[in-house]
């Protein structure tokens, strides 16, 4: 299945002289996209993962020089290796500290060592590196659960993309027939999610969405849980599932700001913030920051103790809320429906823009902040075709935006400066 990565792996083949790291949950499918990436693009390639290797780690326990290892994985794996075209490919590289110090001195040597890496929970080992990260000397790169325009295109419709973007740039209306069934199709993506191995169930049951097996989805929850607990002690493991598993009651409150005491009546800021960092830095959750001015940048300005929190993945979060797929595809559960869009905006736009952030005036909520073209935007979310609101209407008044966007059912339009986008041409902003 086509990945939008791809494009940022081809470039760093023009010029390989960092080493690239993939950063990204579990199940999101590094292994799997550098694994192509490598085997389609050079006449020689090595795959190791270091997980399951210890002879491999024990090599860089004794030595971090580059041609040393090199040498060292020659005798071990009894192979030559032609470093001109050959790429390696160490995965899981996180159960070893030492590998990762290695790449800064592969960064440097003047042979022209090509060197990819992946693991689950890179993000938390980088945050948490002991000695110095070789700042500067790494490609990072960051992966994501498929968002709905991969997932429209690995099922074939390339051409409803093409339809999608020529709207949302002059705004007119689809017809409604295609209408509909961009509706529908974002509807299944809603409850599935962008987990690969879902997506791809979905298209060997011939887009059957009865017939996905959807305990792909509690599978991979399992297992982010059982990482909490293999990677981190068991009083923070313990404290890292709790706030993960306490997201679904946070998003389905009226007010949705984040609070320790939803995780537990007794929990307090001190205790459960670096398992709250430790969740962000794996990429199993999204941050939404308080805006306390939409002015640029925004980073400059958040409240930090005020915040929002979604689930990486929609349909990880429709699965650990217990919720039927049959009632959001019914619209028989129009509350949780509105918690999965949201989260599901929040996903789209954290993989394009890398930061999340609301806005509140008055007595008034402003769903996201964007910042498109050095403007700041103010977007709306609905779940259905119901668009009434005040606090954008009380927006624009106040502040007179360049133009405001509200995401809902309805189809593309531009009214009284208020740009209309279906909640299918998410992907479309901000491109």
């Amino acid at each position: 299945m086509y990945r939008k990565i791809e494009k940022d792996l081809m470039q760093w083949k023009k010029d390989f002289k960092r080493p690239l790291m993939l950063v990204g949950a579990r199940q999101t499918g590094k292994t799997y996209i550098l694994e192509e990436f490598c085997q389609n693009n050079f006449n020689n390639y090595i795959y190791i993962n270091l997980d399951k290797e210890e002879s491999i780690q024990d090599i860089f326990r004794d030595t971090i020089d580059p041609d040393k290892i090199i040498e060292k994985l020659e005798i071990i794996k009894n192979i030559n290796i032609n470093v001109d075209d050959t790429i390696i490919f160490f995965d899981e590289i996180q159960v070893s500290e030492r590998a990762i110090t290695s790449l800064k001195y592969f960064c440097e040597s003047e042979k022209p060592y090509k060197i990819v890496c992946a693991g689950s929970l890179l993000g938390v080992k980088i945050n948490r590196f002991h000695s110095s990260f070789p700042v500067g000397k790494v490609n990072i790169k960051y992966l994501y659960p498929m968002d709905f325009e991969e997932y429209l295109i690995a099922i074939g419709e390339n051409k409803l993309i093409e339809e999608i973007r020529k709207h949302y740039i002059s705004n007119e209306a689809v017809i409604n027939p295609i209408h509909e069934k961009a509706l529908d199709l974002y509807k299944k993506y809603l409850v599935m999610g962008g987990m690969p191995a879902v997506i791809n169930d979905f298209i060997i049951n011939d887009y059957n969405i009865s017939h996905v097996n959807f305990s792909l989805q509690e599978q991979i929850i399992i297992s982010y849980l059982a990482d909490m607990n293999k990677y981190t002690d068991n009083s923070e493991g313990i404290k890292n599932s709790k706030i993960y598993t306490a997201v679904p009651r946070e998003l389905a409150r009226v007010n949705n700001i984040f609070k320790y005491s939803i995780v537990d009546k007794e929990a307090r800021k001190v205790r459960y913030e670096s398992s709250l960092d430790w969740l962000l830095a794996s990429n199993m959750v999204l941050k939404c920051d308080l805006a306390e001015r939409n002015e640029s940048p925004l980073k400059a300005f958040i409240n930090l103790d005020k915040f929002k929190l979604y689930l990486s993945d929609t349909g990880l979060l429709r699965s650990l809320s217990n919720i039927d797929y049959r009632e959001i595809l019914l619209d028989k559960n129009s509350m949780y429906k509105g918690v999965l869009t949201e989260n599901y905006i929040a996903c789209e736009f954290y993989s394009k823009f890398r930061e999340l952030y609301f806005y509140l005036f008055n007595k008034y909520e402003i769903d996201f902040l964007i910042k498109i073209d050095g403007d700041i935007i103010p977007v709306e979310v609905k779940s259905g075709r119901r668009t009434s609101s005040k606090s954008l209407n009380e927006y624009i008044l106040k502040y007179k935006p360049k133009y405001s966007i509200r995401i809902s059912s309805k189809n593309f339009g531009f009214e009284d400066g208020i740009k209309s986008v279906p909640l299918y041409a998410v992907f479309c902003i901000g491109n």
